[in-house]
């Protein structure tokens, strides 16, 4: 039986996103059909449209998400229907080098995949989904590793964010910075990740916790996530850290921008010895110089977090455990609750800095 369904689509490098009547591909074994039900406005989503990244046209925009297995194709083990799923942008194929050696988050099947084609238009033309997925639609058809089950008692809209900013931000803070108890961390950068990260950290015991950002308008956003200082972005902003640790620098950076100016910042901002993450995605041409004697005297680490560097099935389950049992308090972190056809005004105020996440309830 064909499938239709609405989804939000570029049809082109710097055209607007619209809705778009598609035709899903049947379901083959090993897959399964997931009625999309809360879909997260990322900012790797807008990377997609800015130029950032360069996917293939017509493109389904959305990865961020969770909804309802309504099918399954043969040989599935992993879910039935029925069950409520976090998607997963990055599955692991558990056997190339990188999974068999404890790395799935570099998974070489997975990573890298911009988009995938998956369905047609109306008239015939296929379309591709950004990493794998295509969120924004009504409805995905994915492999199997692509979904994890998650307890039904967690709503939609914060299941969703389990499958990115979440997982991102607290893996940044958990598994790369392995930030602890009494120890100083500075967030740069206060999108959906980036509080993610100041909760995470707060709840690994920092004894402080110094969010940034370009407006005073975070502020409220930082603090309901657990900082302890707020601080406006400048050119003094290493000034202004060391002021808040002792003229040292904080012993972990955690960059959730994605520029070299940002890169750079928390580099400074960073004491000697201690530790710069960066979890934002930048471009490919913008360049972070460091000089060679800074690098050596600062004894600094510079190290990427990449999907919070996370085993996803193990963790997303854990996060929403932790959620459920009121251990992770993850509601703040949407600013927004908005129709599939709000996305594109969603893109627009990402784009300007402001609120945390907006999602789409379908």
């Amino acid at each position: 039986m064909t499938h239709y369904m609405t989804g939000l689509v570029v049809r082109d490098a710097g055209a607007p996103a619209e809705l778009v009547q598609l035709r899903l591909p049947e379901v083959g074994p090993g897959q399964v059909r997931v009625k999309v039900r809360a879909a997260g406005v990322c900012h790797s989503d807008l990377s997609m449209i800015n130029g950032t990244l360069r996917p293939r046209h017509p493109l389904v925009l959305g990865h961020e998400a969770s909804g309802e297995v309504v099918e399954t194709g043969d040989h599935v083990t992993r879910v039935t229907v029925g069950d409520h799923v976090v998607l997963n942008w990055q599955p692991a194929c558990r056997s190339c080098w990188f999974c068999e050696h404890e790395q799935p988050w570099l998974c070489s099947t997975s990573s890298g995949v911009a988009a995938l084609e998956n369905g047609t238009t109306l008239d015939g033309e296929p379309v591709h989904v950004t990493l794998g997925l295509g969120a924004f639609a009504e409805q995905v058809v994915a492999p199997e590793n692509a979904v994890i089950a998650v307890p039904r008692e967690l709503d939609f809209d914060v299941a969703a964010l389990l499958g990115c900013s979440v997982l991102t931000g607290s893996g940044a803070i958990r598994n790369t910075a392995g930030v602890r108890p009494g120890e100083s961390v500075l967030v740069i950068g206060l999108g959906g990740v980036g509080l993610s990260a100041v909760a995470a950290a707060r709840a690994a015991g920092a004894g402080k916790v110094i969010a940034v950002d370009v407006t005073e308008a975070k502020k409220g956003l930082a603090e309901a996530a657990g900082a302890t200082d707020f601080v406006v972005s400048s050119d003094n902003l290493s000034k202004d850290i060391r002021g808040l640790t002792g003229r040292l620098g904080a012993d972990h950076a955690i960059e959730c921008v994605g520029r070299a100016a940002t890169i750079r910042a928390a580099w400074r901002a960073t004491r000697r010895g201690g530790q710069v993450t960066v979890v934002g995605m930048g471009a490919a041409d913008d360049m972070v110089q460091l000089g060679a004697l800074d690098i050596f005297s600062s004894a600094r680490t510079l190290k990427a977090s990449v999907y919070g560097q996370a085993d996803t099935d193990l963790e997303v389950p854990a996060l929403a455990r932790d959620v459920l049992d009121g251990k992770l308090d993850i509601g703040h972190l949407i600013t927004d609750r908005i129709t599939l056809a709000e996305v594109p005004a969603a893109f627009d105020r990402m784009a300007r800095g402001e609120g945390a996440r907006s999602v789409a309830i379908l």
